[in-house]
């Protein structure tokens, strides 16, 4: 399907997915989306939380009465569906597949929910990978989204690269944790977006400490933040950052997610308001 330009078309207040005067060279979504806004939240390394903080977002958009999705291209390690408590497969309706859909009414596409199991192992090769994330964007019938949310795999190999090249991505989110090594690769994927040209909506650092349940003192296992400097340093907006909740770990383990009104969700909406700002 060719992309095609609006009537009247100005890209910069264009927003229509299929436009190709609003972001040349990136392919068209299905010609039944309406997709506002995309996301992407990024990491350069594994273990920083990247997909807890994708989902803390969906639920702080949708409970801001926003319409959301989420786009799940960590092809080989996909998690959402298991955070959300999403098991039944997508429907297709022979123009395309049908997401499924969460209790909150969080519209979710992953590979997982493909599966026979949800434990079953993908071994692809990049190529493939990289198809399977276009056919996400390209075969589902998202419809009206306000905000599509992509969690990327971390790293800047195939599944990033795709997303950065082919999908309009209104800005990108990038999560890390104190540790200097995984600042050190925040700066790579910052570097990788730079060099794409994808606009830095914020930094968020993730894991930044735990609270004693106890006493409440603040326990920072990972080192001390180096959310500011870490920002300063890549020379992107600081979101803020999050400390480990047990609650969220639990209630995401569950496939409960929604249901948690903890201190991060309330970080996470004072987020999404400096994203749409």
């Amino acid at each position: 399907m060719a992309q095609e330009v609006c009537e009247t078309c100005n890209p910069d207040t264009c927003n229509s997915t299929t436009c190709d005067a609003k972001m040349p060279g990136k392919i068209p979504s299905h010609e039944l989306n309406e997709i506002k806004h995309v996301i992407g939240v990024m990491s350069g390394k594994g273990g920083v939380g990247k997909s807890s903080v994708t989902s803390l977002l969906a639920v702080a958009f949708k409970k801001a009465g926003y319409k959301v999705g989420i786009l799940d291209a960590d092809i080989t390690g996909p998690s959402i569906p298991r955070i959300f408590g999403v098991h039944r497969p997508p429907e297709n309706i022979g123009n395309g597949l049908l997401p499924a859909q969460s209790v909150g009414g969080i519209k979710i596409m992953s590979l997982n929910l493909l599966l026979p199991n949800e434990d079953d192992p993908v071994i692809w090769r990049g190529p493939i990978i990289s198809g399977a994330v276009k056919q996400f964007w390209t075969d589902v019938i998202w419809g009206d989204l306000d905000y599509l949310i992509v969690d990327l795999p971390p790293g800047t190999g195939d599944a990033p690269l795709t997303v950065l090249q082919s999908l309009p991505l209104d800005g990108l989110v990038i999560v890390s944790s104190p540790q200097e090594l995984a600042n050190m690769v925040v700066r790579k994927a910052v570097k990788m977006a730079t060099n794409m040209k994808v606009k830095i909506l914020g930094m968020v650092e993730n894991m930044s400490y735990v609270s004693c349940p106890d006493c409440g003192k603040k326990l920072y296992i990972f080192g001390p933040s180096r959310a500011e400097a870490a920002a300063a340093e890549a020379g992107i907006p600081l979101l803020g950052s999050l400390p480990l909740d047990p609650e969220l770990t639990a209630l995401s383990d569950h496939g409960k997610i929604e249901v948690y009104k903890g201190d991060l969700l309330e970080r996470a909406q004072e987020f999404i308001k400096k994203i749409v700002a």
